[in-house]
């Protein structure tokens, strides 16, 4: 099978930090298996993980073979990487849900059909039956504690207050240790993370030489950070999900789509498959028009329909042109009003036996109005408005033709406070 360059293209991508030395020829000799870990500390993985995912994505499309490992096993531990505290310790259930959670995330991502698809495999398989003193005499052996000490993730913990329990301690050992077993079951030679992971990695690199004479590699991913200087993936909500229960499908879109024109264009080059020329196209028209912000619409659109789906993306669209660019809300379709029913207050009301609704009573209803008298004195003040069409104070009620698809109203307080109404 032909390859192509993966660490050229993650270079023009801005996704190579470091590689171990012969890395590059290895990957030139032909197909190699390269993994990655995931952290199963939540049953869904976050924007942030997109790094990752993205870097197997193009792995796979240079011709070699992904491996994406989910920590079963050293979930049950936690990884010291990064964290000023130890982590709180999960339950065996909680780990496996988590688990089954990211595994189908995964799955829409990556292609793992046909002999050249991807591979998921737990590191649970292996880790929760290991004998203790079989890992210390096969594993820790190898490891002095002086090499250990001098890795970032335990230095950066042993200088703050919290110190590192040895349980976090062993972590370095048991990613180590899965390298190794992925060598042998799989034919794995290379690791995938991000740069807080190099000493891990390394760790694997020298494990899998002791113990099996290869040659293993490991290329790191820079740590993405906004241009304001905040941990990327992280809303005013909180964090980014990439289950649809979590964040919607909109709210996802809308992250993306509120991206700052300094971070635009690196977020084009690492969360989507554009080409070069595309994405510099985009630059050039963030510099000449940024009010357009036709960047950010793509962005926006590649990235919610990598997680979600075609359909998902073009709802997550026509809600976002209906509700920031005031578009006609005829044209919605019954799931993007069932869509937007998750983003605006939402009211479920009964069809009137005379036909015609009470207007004041729909706002109350819907939540944009606290009372019946404070919905009428907007009425009176023209700030009311039904299906894109504003009311004026002699409309007190609104008959059931002007219900729109799925049975919908779609309200509106002022410029931007929305409510729905479906009737049953």
């Amino acid at each position: 099978m032909t390859t192509t360059d993966f660490l050229g293209e993650l270079a023009w991508r801005g996704l190579l930090f470091q590689q171990t030395e012969g890395a590059q020829q290895a990957l030139a000799a032909g197909p190699v298996r390269g993994y990655c870990g995931f952290d199963p500390t939540a049953d869904s993985l976050h924007a942030g993980n997109l790094v990752a995912i993205m870097a197997l994505v193009h792995l796979q499309r240079a011709g070699h073979r992904p491996v994406a490992l989910v920590g079963g096993g050293t979930g049950l531990i936690g990884d010291p990487s990064g964290k000023s505290a130890e982590r709180q310790l999960k339950t065996r259930d909680e780990i496996d849900a988590n688990v089954a959670g990211i595994r189908a995330q995964l799955g829409r991502v990556l292609d793992f059909d046909g002999p050249g698809g991807a591979l998921l495999v737990d590191n649970g398989d292996w880790l929760r039956e290991l004998p203790l003193l079989d890992f210390l005499r096969d594993t820790g052996k190898h490891f002095t504690v002086n090499y250990m000490l001098q890795k970032d993730s335990v230095t950066s913990r042993m200088e703050s207050d919290a110190g590192i329990s040895f349980t976090e301690f062993s972590y370095m050992l048991l990613q180590a240790h899965d390298f190794a077993e992925l060598y042998r079951r799989h034919g794995v030679t290379l690791q995938v993370g991000g740069s807080d992971q190099w000493g891990n990695i390394t760790a694997g690199t020298t494990l899998v030489r002791k113990l099996h004479g290869a040659d293993a590699h490991g290329v790191t991913l820079p740590l993405m950070t906004t241009a304001a200087g905040t941990k990327f993936g992280k809303s005013e909500a909180g964090a980014v999900w990439l289950d649809a229960e979590r964040t919607t499908p909109y709210a996802f879109y809308q992250f993306f789509l509120q991206s700052d024109d300094r971070d635009v264009g690196r977020w084009l080059r690492t969360f989507t498959l554009l080409d070069r020329t595309t994405i510099e196209a985009l630059d050039a028209a963030t510099t000449s028009a940024p009010e357009q912000r036709d960047a950010q619409r793509v962005l926006a659109q590649q990235v919610t329909t990598l997680i979600h789906g075609e359909r998902a993306a073009r709802t997550a669209e026509e809600l976002s042109a209906l509700l920031f660019r005031k578009g006609d809300p005829t044209t919605l379709s019954a799931a993007a009003f069932a869509a937007l029913a998750r983003e605006v207050p939402f009211a479920e009301l009964d069809a009137p036996a005379d036909g015609a609704f009470d207007v004041l009573a729909l706002f109350t209803a819907a939540g944009l109005a606290e009372s019946k008298g404070a919905a009428r004195r907007l009425l009176q003040q023209g700030g009311l408005t039904v299906n894109g069409a504003k009311l004026s104070a002699s409309d007190t009620t609104l008959g059931t033709d002007r219900l729109l698809a799925g049975g919908h109203l779609l309200l509106r307080k002022g410029a931007r406070d929305y409510g729905l109404v479906r009737v049953r």
